[in-house]
């Protein structure tokens, strides 16, 4: 079994990963770096989706990085795209050849009288370790070998495909094909439109539906100021605009649900036919932001129900027959294809387990600190986004508060950071605070937040940053003052 030794170990190669590479190269360029990718490339996400329309549901100026500026016209850009810029950003750090692929990580071990995380990784048929002085999880949070599919009963009448998004095999042919996307979120939504391009018909079967919220896939702003002014004003001001622009939509949505809902009605009704029942298909029994609010570029939902290609059902699954699929309304819709677009399965820390000295972290009965670490446990950072705005904005923070941290410890003398929450510290709120489905079936995995800050975080960028850029690195952290110098590259 071989051994060897890094820094800042990473997990993920995925957006979050190869932007944590960066920030290091950048802020910490002396720490020795390797990053684990337990596929086969560079992307994570957006290497892994590749069905028909795949994009992102965030503009781009928010989710690029903001050390990269996005120079690409669309705002809402395609799958493709986002997964070449990943890689573009990483070839021009020079943090492509800090990745290990086909590495998968299965556990980690923190030894206090060492200093050291001791990671157990599979590579093929072969069992490695390697240590660490920081453990940098950015592997999101949930499983990549397989999607949710949620019991559908007789399923195996069906003599046609049944297709996972996350599973989209490169061969099917749908081209004139009748298809039944089951499922309304974000994926549902992504899909129906692109698929009715080619398909014979497509349906959308919703159990409930969303709300759904049409953008223009350009940025206007960005249009009107990219001849105008240098890139390096236009980039951060198109950014600041829109994060503004989605809390507004987000306080708006928790402080007047009422008006939210009025405005996401009226604003679907006008992209629709006269008559068209928004009320069933558009008007969810939960608040907007309960849930996430799918976006669409351009209304091509909308166009693709007005145009006659595409419809919508609202009705609970009785059963499926050879040719199609029965709701419980007594209408049997016709079907060549079913896509199951019924979400993801939750699996935090990519699914390795985790102890300190020896004993296992539960992380479903562990605190969150600053949305990024985790109560008692040292050198150990892990990244999850932004539910409520684009995923980027938070993994910046993250990895950006990394590097504070790095720094402040070296600076210091410190061997290791362990967040300690204060005696009486109860849990109030879940780390991802969402009632969708994904969530909700797998809530006892996940970190919970504390009452007030540091270990609570708003879902709120700009109250975020002053927290993470500019807010003290040692409130509610112990350091051990060991006169081991941190982080200085040696082995050991």
């Amino acid at each position: 079994m071989s051994v060897d030794h890094v820094d800042v170990l990473i997990v993920g190669a995925g957006l979050s990963g190869i932007g944590a590479a960066c920030h290091l190269r950048r802020g910490c360029p002396d720490r020795t770096v390797a990053i684990l990718e337990a596929r086969d490339a560079i992307g994570g996400t957006w290497d892994l989706f590749r069905y028909p329309g795949v994009r992102s549901d965030s503009d781009m100026y928010t989710l690029g990085y903001s050390f990269r500026p996005w120079n690409q016209a669309k705002a809402i850009a395609d799958g493709g795209s986002i997964r070449e810029y990943v890689r573009d950003t990483a070839r021009e750090f020079g943090v492509d050849s800090q990745i290990r692929f086909n590495h998968k990580v299965t556990g980690a071990e923190w030894s206090t009288d060492d200093g050291l995380w001791t990671v157990h990784v599979r590579h093929g048929d072969t069992e490695k370790t390697i240590s660490c002085r920081f453990l940098f999880v950015c592997s999101g949070y949930y499983r990549y070998d397989k999607g949710y599919t949620p019991d559908l009963p007789g399923i195996e009448k069906f003599a046609g495909p049944v297709v996972h998004p996350q599973h989209w095999p490169e061969d099917l042919d749908y081209a004139g094909k009748r298809v039944v996307v089951i499922g309304s979120g974000a994926t549902a939504v992504t899909i129906v439109p692109s698929m009715a391009e080619t398909a014979g018909h497509v349906t959308m079967l919703q159990r409930s539906p969303s709300y759904v919220l049409s953008l223009p896939s350009r940025d206007p702003l960005a249009d009107l100021l990219r001849d105008r002014l240098p890139a390096k004003w236009v980039y951060p001001l198109v950014r600041w605009k829109n994060v503004l622009g989605a809390l507004a939509v987000f306080q708006l949505s928790r402080r007047a649900p009422k008006v939210m809902k009025t405005l996401l009605r009226k604003g679907a009704m006008s992209l629709l036919p006269e008559g068209f029942d928004v009320d069933t298909h558009f008007a969810p029994r939960y608040d907007p932001w309960d849930q996430r609010l799918c976006f669409v570029p351009d209304a091509d939902l909308f166009k693709a129900v007005t145009s006659g290609r595409a419809s919508i059902v609202t009705d609970r699954i009785e059963g499926f027959t050879e040719s199609g699929v029965t709701v419980a309304g007594g209408q049997e819709l016709p079907a060549d294809i079913v896509v199951t677009a019924t979400g993801l399965n939750l699996l935090p820390v990519g699914g390795m387990s985790l102890t300190v000295d020896g004993a296992a972290v539960e992380l479903g009965k562990s605190l969150a600190y600053k949305g990024m670490m985790i109560s008692g446990v040292p050198n150990f950072a892990l990244t999850i986004g932004y539910t409520n705005a684009s995923w980027t904005l938070k993994s910046d923070l993250v990895a950006r508060y990394v590097c504070r941290l790095l720094n402040h410890m070296a600076a210091h003398g410190y061997r290791t950071s362990t967040p300690e929450p204060p005696a009486g510290t109860e849990a109030t709120v879940p780390l991802v605070d969402l009632r969708s489905g994904y969530v909700l079936r797998s809530i006892d995995k996940l970190p919970k937040q504390g009452p007030a800050a540091p270990w609570r975080l708003h879902q709120n960028y700009p109250r975020d940053v002053l927290l993470m850029r500019y807010g003290p690195v040692d409130d509610d952290m112990r350091f051990d003052r060991a006169p081991v110098s941190v982080l200085s590259g040696q082995s050991g």
